[in-house]
């Protein structure tokens, strides 16, 4: 049956309420079928001690989806080439998947650096961006990017109304390890499981 999946690409580092609360509004309100988050592995020529392992943040998010059918975990970037490109995922995911239709969904400040990302004129020819404004936007900036939009003939990149979400993975972590209470930050489930394994400490 096809679907038109939703690709959220992040490290999720840990995956908090903000990315739900996004993830699950694309899926309600903008003919979205399903979001998948794309967790991003470590690149391996540069590791970093502030992120979990790929297993681990992979776990997480399965924890935060797993009572939602409209929200899906995929380490599908885990067995591709490092440093991994969006255009490889989604090749990759269209050969995997091919009866689906992918949507990118991004922040708008990936917008301004879309020009950059390899190969990015074949993923705007054969994919559609839903962009969600971010906190630090204002009304004109969004009305910049529409306009820069048209201006590159960007005819399937759509900015869409969504939360504003101002909750940042860092400061999670950063609160985590001053023994802060960040339990409205997480789901329940990611916060025990973070709790449990003793993360971010």
């Amino acid at each position: 049956m096809s679907k038109r999946i939703g690709l959220y690409f992040g490290t999720f580092n840990p995956i908090h309420v903000g990315h739900m609360i996004i993830a699950n509004h694309m899926a309600q309100h903008h003919s979205i079928d399903q979001v998948w988050f794309i967790v991003s592995p470590q690149n391996p020529l540069k590791p970093k001690a502030s992120i979990l392992a790929d297993f681990h943040r992979l776990a997480l998010v399965r924890t935060a989806v797993e009572d939602n059918n409209n929200l899906r975990a995929s380490n599908i970037e885990f067995d591709l080439p490092q440093p991994s490109y969006t255009v490889h995922t989604l090749i990759a995911l269209k050969e995997k998947y091919p009866e689906h239709a992918f949507t990118i969904i991004m922040g708008e400040d990936n917008l301004n650096t879309l020009h950059k990302w390899k190969n990015h004129e074949e993923i705007l020819k054969n994919h559609s961006i839903l962009v969600y404004p971010r906190v630090e936007s204002d009304e004109s900036l969004s009305v910049n990017i529409q306009e820069k939009s048209a201006l590159l003939g960007l005819d399937n990149v759509q900015i869409v109304d969504a939360p504003l979400m101002k909750i940042s993975a860092s400061f999670i972590r950063k609160s985590i390890k001053e023994k802060k209470d960040v339990r409205y930050l997480l789901t329940e489930r990611v916060m025990n499981y973070v709790e449990e394994m003793h993360f971010y400490k």
